[in-house]
């Protein structure tokens, strides 16, 4: 079943780019995860966020790698950390692949 989507709605969401620049475990939250800090360029700055992305990537591959995330969601907290924003992935069993531009692109810019 579908529950379709007005153009109107899917505009209201902000997925940007944005360059992770800080990786670090996070052994409060309740699944491995990571927290991570983002850089999503002068306009939105950097925003933090945990990722349960730790059985696909290292902390040290996760730096300098472009991701898309939205932006515009309500803060979140996660255990002892509060969330800024939500990176999109491809999820498969407990295993998430994030999603990122095929070439790097500039900080912030909006997926549609």
């Amino acid at each position: 079943m579908t529950n379709n989507l007005s153009w109107s709605d899917f505009e209201k969401v902000e997925m940007r780019v944005g360059t992770i620049i800080e990786a670090n475990d996070f052994p409060e939250a309740r699944n491995p995860s990571y927290q991570l800090l983002i850089d999503f360029g002068s306009e939105f700055g950097q925003r933090k966020t945990s990722a349960q992305i730790t059985s696909l990537y290292s902390k040290k591959e996760l730096l300098g790698k472009q991701v898309v995330a939205v932006v515009n969601f309500p803060k979140k907290q996660i255990a002892n950390f509060m969330s800024e924003c939500l990176v999109l992935g491809a999820v498969e069993g407990k295993d998430v692949t994030l999603l990122q531009p095929g070439k790097e692109v500039r900080n912030g810019l909006r997926i549609l």
